[in-house]
């Protein structure tokens, strides 16, 4: 039987902003039994205490259970200078919450007979043909000697985030070195380069070590998201219209964000050495906060789209469904469940371990922390967060626009309260 699509019952008292713009039906007489809405209320005093003492300017935070909304609004202000308020359809840049949905894009291609999650990545970009790892590396002039890798990269070690592939910028400081003397963008921000002559540019540098040997977040998913353009022959953008955005009805999700919908992105800030919260400037870290509203056709898999808490609450609903949603099959049941286990077997990654585009909480995981064993993660770089717990059938996320950010327990501290109001 079919899974049903988001159900919305929500009291009226947990919403701000507009309403209409979701295209939301409430129906305020009937809750979740399993919820203790006066416990819920525990989320607002969590939030509003990080507002109040200025540790971060504002957030949207959404929970969902049992394909019900019972919590979704806005705190604070979307931007401080005006004054304007957190609404809770603001737009965020997502960041690196981008993977999840480029990792669930290329597996509707697996699922079409285009690739085995085993083949090479060279039966489509052979210049990745016999890659080399890095033997030695000289910090002093970042020279480097490199060795033959054991195995070719497979469309696997890119979900996995196991190529060896680094990341540009955010990453260990002898691939940091060794990508920007390649000019290697790190596809955070706005970047007018074509993407696919740029991974071939990767091509020809060293992993930092053997395919599916180590855990390193680099930028398997650009590369993933390069790959899905090469297979499919249409750009990322409109391949994801076509194939998630639209069929899942999510209107606020962008690489290129409409200019009608330029007034609901949130302002970026970070912190000075003091700890006050300053707005992010168009040069800091190479960043320039407003490139989602910039044209681009370079679109970052790992962390080019901007969207609203809804729109990716609609994409874990849809996960959690088995890869239904509102009547549309997207993803099998069995690959979700590939997605959903453990990828990396005994590969290091704190207590939880790593499926087919994020983060997957293990059972010593669970045993410390609030989140159920089986539960999917990930968040962004601008101080955006998600998880979904299949056992508690939660899809929860809070989302800021400020990193870095002193007060950095905000998110654990919302998942406490998510869980303090269940009944069972």
């Amino acid at each position: 039987m079919l899974k049903k699509a988001l159900i919305i019952f929500l009291p009226v008292l947990f919403f701000s902003g507009t309403l209409k713009a979701q295209s939301i039906q409430l129906n305020n007489t009937k809750r979740n039994p399993e919820v203790d809405y006066a416990r819920l209320t525990r989320i607002d005093s969590v939030v509003n205490e990080y507002v109040n003492n200025h540790w971060i300017v504002g957030a949207v935070t959404i929970v969902v259970k049992d394909n019900q909304l019972i919590q979704y609004k806005g705190y604070g202000y979307a931007d401080e200078a005006t004054k304007k308020p957190m609404a809770n359809n603001s737009i965020f840049r997502i960041m690196s919450q981008t993977k999840a949905i480029v990792s669930a894009g290329a597996l509707i291609l697996y699922e079409k007979g285009k690739f085995l999650l085993d083949e090479p990545i060279a039966d489509f970009i052979p210049e990745f043909r016999h890659p080399k790892v890095i033997a030695k590396y000289n910090r002093a002039d970042t020279t480097f000697t490199t060795m033959p890798a054991d195995r070719e990269i497979t469309f696997r070690d890119l979900l996995t985030q196991t190529s060896g592939i680094g990341y540009p910028d955010i990453g260990n400081d002898s691939m940091k070195a060794i990508y920007a003397k390649a000019k290697i963008p790190s596809g955070l921000g706005y970047f007018n380069e074509d993407l696919l002559q740029k991974m071939k540019e990767l091509a020809k540098l060293p992993l930092a070590f053997q395919p599916g040997t180590q855990w390193m977040y680099g930028l398997n998913s650009d590369l993933l998201g390069c790959l899905i353009e090469v297979i499919s022959g249409i750009n990322l953008e409109d391949y994801l219209r076509k194939e998630l955005f639209d069929p899942l009805e999510m209107k606020d999700t962008y690489f290129n964000l409409p200019k009608e919908k330029f007034s609901r992105l949130a302002t970026v800030y970070t912190e000075d050495a003091s700890g006050k919260i300053i707005k992010w400037s168009h040069t800091f870290r190479n960043i320039d906060p407003d490139y989602p509203m910039m044209d681009k056709h370079y679109f970052s898999g790992g962390a080019g789209l901007s969207s609203t808490a809804f729109d990716y609450a609609i994409f874990l609903q849809m996960l959690l469904n088995s890869g239904i949603y509102n009547g549309k099959r997207i993803l099998s049941p069995r690959t979700i469940e590939l997605m959903t286990q453990n990828q990396i077997n005994d590969l290091w990654l704190g207590p939880d371990k790593f499926g087919l585009g994020f983060e997957i909480t293990t059972k010593k995981g669970a045993a410390i922390g609030a989140r159920s064993e089986g539960s999917f993660s990930w968040g962004g770089y601008y101080g955006t967060n998600f998880w979904a717990d299949p056992e508690k059938k939660l899809a929860c996320l809070i989302m800021t626009q400020q990193t870095p950010k002193q007060h950095n327990d905000l998110s654990k501290k919302f998942e406490v309260a998510v869980y303090q109001s269940l009944k069972k």
